[in-house]
């Protein structure tokens, strides 16, 4: 663990006595991939954190929040989306020589706590999983894919789908084939 990333904090001062805590409210850069596919916090974007460090038995407790802005596209029309986010953050880290299991807490190296995995963790359990622009928002056009928000009257004449129009050539030479076939068995008649 690097003392000097953003995201590591330092416990040395709350002395491993149980009860004492202090509040740190600071900034810090986005890690990369801090999201899901369609919506994230762009990397490097300051995250506001406010937290409260309490020295428990077992180690640090971490309780407060990171608030930030969020980026991605509309699920149903695809333009951009922006946001602010704020998640609570509630994070225990257990002193290195701790019995507690891996599995049920965060582990500190020393006196340092690492807050990324926690801030991934609740960050992208607070985003949206199919973000609009609106909660309205109509979407595209099936036909052309036009925005139909931007053209709330938009309509096609009804007739063949432009993507069928090449079988509508097949299927006239085919019935001027099967008329021809139905004259020639008329004059044969």
């Amino acid at each position: 663990m690097d003392p000097r990333s953003p995201l590591v904090i330092d416990t040395h001062e709350l002395n491993r006595r149980a009860g004492s805590q202090r509040e740190v409210s600071f900034t810090a850069p986005a890690p990369a991939d801090l999201g899901i596919d369609v919506i994230g916090v762009p990397e490097g974007d300051l995250i506001q954190f406010d937290l409260r460090l309490e020295s428990v038995v077992e180690g640090v407790l971490v309780t407060g929040t990171a608030s930030g802005r969020l980026v991605g596209e509309c699920a149903r029309c695809l333009v951009d989306v922006e946001e602010d986010f704020l998640a609570d953050v509630q994070e225990l880290y257990v002193y290195p020589e701790s019995e507690a299991e891996p599995d049920e807490a965060s582990r500190m190296e020393g006196d340092l706590i690492d807050l990324e995995p926690a801030l991934r963790d609740q960050v992208v359990l607070a985003l949206p999983f199919q973000p609009l622009c609106t909660d309205d928002c109509p979407g595209l056009c099936p036909d052309c894919g036009t925005r139909l928000a931007d053209e709330p009257g938009h309509k096609h004449e009804d007739g063949v789908d432009p993507r069928w129009t090449a079988l509508t050539g097949l299927l006239q030479q085919d019935e001027a084939g099967q008329q021809d076939r139905n004259n020639q068995q008329g004059r044969n008649n």
